[in-house]
């Protein structure tokens, strides 16, 4: 299938010209994190700083796995619902919950003999220290929540796609999208100093905002849902284990188009 999307100048050129070999693809994570907003829901989102890659467009928080994303994990089947080996599997879902705390101060965590609620207060200043020291790599996310007593909430991420970034791109990432609902008792902050603009947005208003094709598709299947219970219960459904391959056509008359 196509889609008609505005595509960013430098991306059509790139398409045009690549002629091989792509660069490997990384492994990365990214979360859609949805909050209660009458009458619908709101998503939050951040502009990357126009100095890095991909700078310039909204996106949901996110990034490569690192090599310390090895979390205990609750759920026994994230292999088969991401399509990799248990390892990898357990090392994307750490990813998504290690770069929603880096850059929005999001902690899916409970007590280790309470696992099913979810950590009260992540936005005191030792819960920053801590959270800058996991951005620097001095500290592992796992090793934090044990120091804590907590175990990660796993449960509240809810796997909804994959997308492997085209072949002409010099950096490629093979990307799970996940989407989780904000913690009654926490608040996004904007601590990541990768974007120069964070908010909460309505899906079905965010169409003048610049976002790249995988975003954009995303946010558009999150407000199908509907709900937040829609998203939820259509989150069950979503693979997320068969990556989508997009493609940029571009036409003799140098109209450009996304293509599944």
């Amino acid at each position: 299938m196509t889609e008609p999307m505005p595509l960013p100048p430098a991306m059509i050129k790139r398409a045009r010209e690549f002629t091989g070999p792509p660069a490997p693809a990384r492994p990365a994570a990214t979360v859609v994190l949805l909050r209660p907003a009458e009458p619908r829901f709101q998503v939050y989102v951040l502009r990357r700083m126009t100095s890095m890659a991909f700078g310039g467009v909204y996106a949901f928080p996110g990034g490569a796995v690192d090599p310390s994303d090895r979390p205990e994990t609750l759920r026994d089947d994230w292999a088969a619902r991401l399509g990799v080996p248990e390892e990898q599997a357990r090392a994307v879902v750490g990813a998504a919950a290690r770069e929603l705390f880096e850059e929005a101060g999001i902690v899916l965590a409970g007590p280790a003999t309470e696992p099913d609620r979810t950590v009260a207060d992540a936005d005191d200043p030792a819960w920053e220290s801590d959270r800058a020291a996991v951005l620097r790599r001095e500290l592992t996310m796992a090793d934090l929540l044990e120091r804590r007593g907590l175990r990660l909430r796993d449960d509240l991420l809810l796997p909804w796609a994959r997308w492997i970034t085209p072949e002409f791109e010099p950096k490629r990432f093979d990307t799970w999208f996940f989407a989780a609902l904000l913690p009654e008792s926490q608040e996004a902050r904007d601590v990541s100093g990768e974007a120069d603009r964070t908010a909460w947005i309505d899906p079905l208003d965010s169409a003048e905002l610049p976002m790249l094709p995988p975003t954009r598709h995303t946010l558009n299947q999150i407000a199908a849902a509907g709900t937040i219970p829609g998203v939820v219960a259509a989150s069950e459904h979503r693979d997320a284990a068969n990556p989508v391959t997009p493609r940029i056509e571009v036409g003799p008359d140098g109209t450009a188009t996304f293509a599944l």
